[in-house]
């Protein structure tokens, strides 16, 4: 490729089912190097502009995830799921 611009982004989140949870988020827009307990995308592209809307949709996409992961996350802290034994 040609010079042009290039970003890579390393993520890790507070446990390791949701750094999985936000890698398969992008699984299907990018290449994702999977780490022990993080992973890295790489966005490669010819002009700035077509990095940073390729950018904008991956973080996005994180942010969606990241949030449902809180809010679920949430949930299990205050036992609002149960298993019926308590």
């Amino acid at each position: 490729m040609s010079a042009g611009w290039k970003l890579l982004l390393e993520v890790k989140a507070n446990n390791t089912e949701n750094t999985n949870s936000l890698a398969a988020a992008l699984v299907t827009d990018c290449d994702i190097n999977l780490g022990s307990d993080s992973f890295t995308i790489e966005i490669v592209e010819k002009k700035a502009k077509d990095l940073r809307a390729m950018w904008n949709t991956r973080v996005r996409g994180l942010i969606a995830v990241h949030s449902l992961n809180s809010m679920v996350d949430g949930l299990v802290s205050n036992n609002v799921f149960s298993n019926g034994d308590e």
